[in-house]
């Protein structure tokens, strides 16, 4: 019997919509995927030409999925401290943090970015696994005095060199000098916005995260894509490509429940903080693994063979198996095709003892099995110097598109 190659997604009530979602539509979206139980925009047509367009234009993202998990209260920041694995004494009032949310097996159950709005007042912006209950049965019964609620509140995401300008026109100048990681609150035609220089695209970049989103939604979306139209914005999903160059992680894929932070090579000091005095979940499970060590880690492959897909647009279904020696050893659990570096390059978990810089190993991928070798990750911008870059407005020669677009 064949099989249908691009079967739809069923559009119906049941499944919850961003609060952007008709707008974003209208731009003629081609693939949904669901996403913390909401549809989420995957591409417009074609995941390349979105990919040319961050590295050299400026795009709009529809990533309302990110639900903000909010916690205030006396001991919010107690709390907070708590479940993730980072030192929150070290995050200022309009900070934010990319941190970890472990289980007490060390296991990652989420890796959102946290802002932190006030003293006690903080967003979970998650990624893809329901947080909001888990932090309300860690709450249950434990005597901490908090709220913990979903806010009426949903980014955009601005991304690419051309975002600066977009910014600029929408807020101000002053816009430009929010650091890497940082926030700051606005009001926008009378809507309520915080806006972080933060993003999932290895790029320059912003999230505006808009309040009374469910109200809000569509008229920030219409407002955000007005101001980009003389810098020729357009419309993207989230660029794997992008961020699979970038290193950057995939939650439900690249981390699940199952890996904890020192396999996927983020156990440094300050990510996972085992010397502060506050307890956190899975602290003394994370310190047993540091000190008894892993027997797999995530690495960069470069993978031979025909081009792969963009990622996202359905041509990796499951993980592609790796081999060594003709025994399957590990899998990969991301992988593309990208355009500048004409090399198909992906993320794999595989033995410790074969991730070693110059490892031959081999993958099956939907061609058959290819030859593959380890290699550094990132792939691009190593030390991230593109979204961290101080931020000037001024057109640079980056915003040319390559002779190979």
């Amino acid at each position: 019997m064949p099989i249908n190659a691009e079967p739809r997604v069923l559009l119906y009530p049941r499944i919850r919509k961003t609060p952007f979602f008709p707008a974003s539509r209208r731009h003629g979206v081609a693939m949904y995927s669901v996403y913390n139980r909401t549809y989420h925009a995957r591409h417009y047509g074609d995941p390349v030409a979105e990919y040319w367009s961050l590295l050299t234009g400026v795009t709009l993202w529809d990533v309302g999925v990110e639900r903000q998990v909010e916690i205030t209260g006396p001991d919010a920041f107690d709390f907070t401290n708590y479940l993730v694995t980072r030192d929150l004494s070290r995050c200022d009032v309009g900070q934010c943090k990319y941190v970890f949310l472990t289980d007490t097996d060390g296991g990652i159950l989420n890796d959102p970015v946290l802002l932190r709005l006030g003293e006690n007042h903080f967003w979970l912006s998650l990624a893809d696994s329901d947080i909001l209950l888990w932090a309300r049965g860690v709450a249950l019964g434990s005597g901490w005095d908090v709220q913990i609620r979903e806010a009426d509140v949903a980014p955009v995401q601005v991304q690419g060199p051309k975002s600066v300008h977009v910014m600029r026109d929408l807020f101000g100048p002053e816009v430009l000098e929010i650091d890497y990681y940082r926030l700051a609150e606005y009001e926008l035609d009378g809507m309520r916005v915080v806006v972080s220089r933060t993003g999932y695209s290895g790029e320059a970049g912003f999230e505006i995260y808009v309040r009374n989103a469910s109200r809000d939604g569509v008229r920030l979306w219409e407002r955000v894509w007005d101001a980009g139209q003389p810098y020729g914005m357009v419309p993207i999903g989230p660029c794997h490509i992008r961020r699979i160059e970038a290193g950057m992680l995939a939650f439900g894929a690249d981390i699940t429940f199952d890996t904890n932070p020192f396999e996927v090579g983020m156990g440094y000091d300050w990510m996972v903080n085992l010397d502060q005095e506050a307890d956190f979940i899975g602290k003394d499970a994370l310190r047993r693994i540091k000190d008894q060590g892993v027997s797999r880690k995530l690495v960069g492959l470069e993978i031979g063979g025909n081009p792969l897909g963009s990622y996202n647009d359905g041509s990796m279904i499951e993980p592609f198996d790796v081999s060594s020696s003709g025994v399957v050893v590990g899998e990969v659990t991301s992988a593309c095709w990208s355009p500048r570096l004409e090399q198909n390059i992906g993320l794999a978990m595989v033995p410790v003892e074969l991730g070693e810089i110059g490892t031959e190993l081999e993958v099956d991928t939907p061609a058959g099995r290819v030859a593959a070798v380890v290699v550094p990750k990132p792939f691009v911008d190593p030390t991230k110097e593109l979204p961290k870059r101080r931020l000037t407005g001024e057109t640079t020669g980056e915003e040319k598109a390559p002779a190979m677009a």
